[in-house]
């Protein structure tokens, strides 16, 4: 898989979602999405990242954006991260990893000197027409559910 880069037709995926649903991009079609990528749910970092996506949504709602969530933690996991923690974002579940694969996130990570395969964190703004719009890879929790709504101002 070649990496993604902006400008590039965003891959198509359905995943389930929490509360029972399903979720596909060809059904937000005419909506921009913000889709970002978090290593599992009820650590530290992505229930911050969750949280922060959480309070920006009526201002994300404003301009008719669609958040989600990706990770490979089941839709019942999701389900009690969200209860948790009362989250308002949609946790779409890819346990088989393809759609993970397909936007390039399924990375070799190091921590403490050992070497793993896991979700990057990154986060893709993708356009009404279906194109990616801007790419964060890396992401730091801190500032990142803000930054992401500056850069949907830029582009409404």
């Amino acid at each position: 898989m070649s990496v993604l880069e902006v400008g590039d037709p965003a891959p198509g995926f359905s995943l389930p979602t929490d509360g029972n649903g399903r979720i596909s991009l060809s059904d937000l079609k005419g909506n921009m999405v913000v889709l970002y990528f978090y290593p599992k749910d009820d650590t530290p970092g992505c229930t911050k990242e969750a949280i922060a996506f959480t309070h920006l949504k009526e201002e994300f709602d404003a301009y008719n954006v669609k958040i989600i969530g990706v990770s490979k933690d089941t839709p019942q996991k999701h389900d009690k991260f969200k209860t948790k923690h009362n989250l308002d974002v949609t946790l779409a579940s890819d346990e088989a990893g393809s759609m993970i694969e397909n936007y390039g996130v399924w990375v070799e990570k190091n921590m403490y000197g050992r070497k793993y395969m896991g979700i990057e964190r990154a986060t893709f703004l993708i356009g009404s027409s279906g194109k990616i719009l801007k790419i964060w890879r890396k992401v730091r929790v801190k500032d990142h559910a803000e930054s992401v709504l500056e850069s949907v101002k830029e582009f409404v």
